[in-house]
């Protein structure tokens, strides 16, 4: 599976270094990619249709977003995967990173968007959401910077963060009543 993992990440990553502006491109998704979708769920929190219910999703995102970090956190006591450039497997377009490969936070916080909007029954914002995670997961394995595989961990574990968040957080509670009444 290492192998194939290996492979067609080297296969994503050998599309860069043909064209500068796709480069570019890429590096930017890769870099803005978090801060801006972090920027479009804070949004919906002033300019969301049913104010209290898009807030709830708002915050569910955010509890996903740093549930699915820290579990990424203990995974990386656990795990110990050496970044793809160092392994030869890839080259880099971006700075080096001093972090183990496994999980991608990238992909972590991006799905934790993803997931809190399909399990708080948002599709068109989730298909939205999704297409931008997607493209910003995809940069990190053509930036040379991610194994497939760590997307595919970041996604699980947001997966799980999300579903705990969902179980955890419910829309109309009291606790939820007086968060989204906020500002």
């Amino acid at each position: 599976m290492e192998n194939l993992d290996a492979q067609v990440t080297g296969w994503i990553n050998s599309l860069s270094g043909h064209s500068n502006l796709i480069d570019l491109f890429m590096v930017v998704v890769t870099q803005a990619g978090v801060p801006l979708l972090i920027l479009a769920v804070v949004a919906s929190w002033w300019w969301g249709g049913s104010v209290r219910s898009e807030r709830h999703v708002a915050v569910a995102c955010g509890l996903s977003f740093l549930v699915g970090l820290a579990l990424n956190q203990i995974i990386l006591l656990l795990v110990h995967r050496m970044r793809p450039y160092d392994a030869g497997v890839s080259h880099l377009l971006i700075a080096p990173s001093a972090d183990p490969s496994f999980p991608s936070d990238h992909a972590t916080a991006s799905f934790a968007i993803v997931f809190s909007y399909v399990f708080n029954a948002r599709i068109r914002k989730a298909l939205w959401f999704f297409a931008a995670a997607l493209l910003l997961v995809i940069s990190r394995v053509y930036v040379g910077t991610h194994y497939v595989g760590d997307i595919l961990g970041g996604i699980a574990t947001a997966l799980v963060a999300a579903g705990l968040v969902r179980i955890a957080y419910r829309e109309g509670t009291r606790i939820d009543r007086w968060v989204t009444g906020i500002l």
